[in-house]
């Protein structure tokens, strides 16, 4: 579904023209945001600290997204495979990784996912490299102009999408 439509309705793409066009709202709201108080009269503003995974095995799930996506193990946790949870950081100051036991397997799709655009690997590059970490092929949206993603799955079965690389939208 292309969150950025007004319609709703999935572009068919991989969504660089909903971001696009909802750049300028997204400003608009940012700023009306960014200014905004609370009840108790203070300003309102948040960060994502960490993406939290339920999973049953918080080590070896974190160590498929380390290779994944290069975050590194946080010094005082997640470093042994005993460890109640596994905490991966994010080097550019962006959202952590936290990795959080559950006792129940995963049964249905995600309601919420990552979208993977590669730095320095084509879509289809990254993709084979990530196939070859553990995940395994969801669905495949790529279409013959080039455009679209591919939906793959962490060993635990959590969905996520590769998109093509900034160059590749040149």
């Amino acid at each position: 579904m292309c969150v950025a439509s007004t319609t709703r309705r999935r572009c068919g793409d991989d969504h660089s023209h909903c971001f696009r066009a909802s750049r300028g709202r997204l400003t608009d709201a940012l700023t009306a945001a960014d200014g905004a108080l609370s009840r108790e009269g203070q300003r309102m503003s948040v960060r994502i600290r960490h993406i939290t995974i339920d999973c049953a095995n918080p080590y070896e799930l974190a160590q498929f997204w380390s290779a994944l996506t290069g975050y590194g193990e946080h010094p005082e946790d997640g470093n042994h495979p005993d460890d109640p949870e596994a905490l991966l950081v994010a080097s550019d100051g962006g959202p952590d990784l936290l990795f959080v036991p559950v006792p129940e397997a995963k049964t249905v799709k995600n309601r919420f996912h990552l979208d993977l655009q590669p730095t320095s690997r084509t879509r289809d590059e990254e993709t084979e490299r990530v196939l070859g970490l553990g995940a395994t092929l969801v669905a495949d949206h790529r279409k013959p102009d080039g455009t679209g993603w591919v939906t793959l799955a962490d060993p635990e079965g959590n969905e996520f999408c590769i998109e093509r690389s900034v160059a590749e939208r040149g």
